[in-house]
């Protein structure tokens, strides 16, 4: 009755993009975390606080600005926080670069 024993696939966590409420595999989006200091991305994925996801695409980021993000960190953004987080959104690549690559 000994065989080969059964392998299971190794589990990839699921987010969802707060721009576009698309789910795809944690890695794949941008972390932004609330902090005591303000909000702000979270390259590692480690940082303490609470989270929330963003495609790395102009227009999730437009639209999590518009009102989604703050929901979904349950804070008011400053306009510290939102300058410091549209001045990341304005070092993605366009939609255009974004499909191509």
């Amino acid at each position: 009755m000994s065989g080969k024993p059964v392998k299971r696939p190794k589990h990839i966590p699921q987010r969802t993009c707060v721009g576009c409420r698309e789910t795809l595999p944690k890695r794949v989006l941008v972390r932004l975390v609330r902090r005591p200091e303000g909000v702000q991305v979270d390259p590692t994925g480690k940082l303490a606080g609470r989270g929330a996801y963003l495609h790395d695409r102009r227009s999730c980021w437009e639209n999590g600005l518009k009102g989604a993000l703050a929901r979904a960190l349950k804070v008011t953004l400053s306009p510290e926080d939102l300058a410091v987080l549209r001045q990341f959104m304005q070092s993605l690549p366009h939609e255009e670069a974004a499909v191509e690559a």
